[in-house]
């Protein structure tokens, strides 16, 4: 007989695969917004990108059979699809154009802490102490790696302000779509949200049209890349994730991704980096250790209500309650919430 444990870290196995797919891929955007953003502007870029990944996204349900999601899903899709992958995209893009890497960098990595404050609260995910450790090490990885990139010195108030909107969409979008994935496949909701996304864009088709006949077919390859791989690909295997896991640790999962853009872009760009910003990368890296770790096997259980530091939250896990853990037949310790 297959024991509980087993299954739930066969279980953690498959969504850290598919955390890890999305970080690398997500990586690897930085070095194709470099080609594309020089002859793209931000608002057709990011139509360009949601265009190509909606194509393929819908091709794959088609295959699949998956149609449209439950109704119970919308709500969280459509408020994801607008914030996080329409206007995230377009601020980010534009930002970029306004600052230099390392301020971009160290405005919009604050994301992953406003997701964690918000789930805490709106999902009731609370605040694990290696989780909130975690992320303070990975933080402080992000403002050395941040700093070391900051040579150009450019960082307009714009800029830094369009930065802050991606952050805080970015975040909003993720503790948007939780809810929505205990209705809908990481499929479903990646697809939807994505068209939605694009529709979102769609005021910047003008502008993608008028630039694709003077752009290069490596720019244009690199805005389809973008679509296929970093937006269809690793969207979906974090929706995949993000629905075995709290929101809280997959956004300190993407603190690994500063320093695999430091990698990338020396193997692929020839930016050689220095010591002070390997330095902050291995910070981020060890942050992002601590915040998936595990605790030590205690010899009691927690308390009724309390935190718990677990790597996983699977959708069809229902633990049962001791009787002293409940209060007028009701768990104390239920968790189930929806975004409003």
């Amino acid at each position: 007989m297959k024991q509980p444990g087993t299954a739930t870290a066969q279980v953690d196995k498959r969504a850290m695969a598919a955390a890890s797919v999305t970080v690398v891929l997500w990586a690897s955007a930085f070095v194709a917004i470099r080609s594309a953003g020089a002859e793209y502007g931000p608002g057709a870029l990011a139509l360009g990108r949601l265009l190509s990944g909606s194509a393929v996204l819908l091709l794959i349900c088609l295959v699949r059979r998956e149609w449209l999601p439950p109704r119970a899903a919308w709500p969280g899709i459509a408020v994801s699809g607008v914030l996080w992958f329409g206007v995230y995209a377009i601020a980010l893009n534009w930002g970029e154009q306004k600052v230099d890497a390392g301020t971009a960098a160290l405005v919009v990595n604050f994301a992953p802490i406003l997701i964690a404050l918000l789930s805490g609260v709106l999902l009731r995910e609370g605040y694990p102490p290696r989780l909130m450790a975690g992320m303070a090490v990975s933080f402080g990885g992000t403002v050395v790696v941040g700093l070391s990139m900051s040579g150009e010195g450019r960082a307009s108030l714009l800029g830094v302000l369009l930065c802050l909107v991606a952050a805080v969409t970015y975040a909003t979008g993720v503790v948007v779509q939780k809810p929505a994935l205990r209705h809908a496949s990481a499929l479903q909701a990646t697809t939807w949200g994505c068209v939605i996304g694009a529709v979102t864009c769609l005021p910047f088709a003008g502008q993608l049209l008028g630039q694709l006949g003077d752009a290069s077919a490596s720019a244009t390859l690199n805005m389809v890349y973008l679509g296929v791989f970093p937006t269809a690909l690793a969207f979906t295997t974090w929706a995949y994730a993000l629905s075995r896991t709290s929101a809280g640790k997959m956004g300190a999962t993407t603190y690994a991704s500063p320093a695999l853009v430091v990698l990338m872009s020396w193997l692929l760009l020839d930016e050689v980096p220095g010591w002070i910003t390997l330095g902050g990368g291995v910070l981020c890296l060890a942050g992002v250790a601590v915040s998936r770790s595990r605790p030590r096997a205690a010899g009691t259980a927690p308390a009724a209500g309390a935190p718990v530091d677990t790597p996983l939250e699977t959708p069809s896990d229902t633990p049962s309650e001791p009787p002293s853990a409940q209060v007028d037949g009701v768990p104390a310790d239920s968790r189930e919430a929806t975004v409003r």
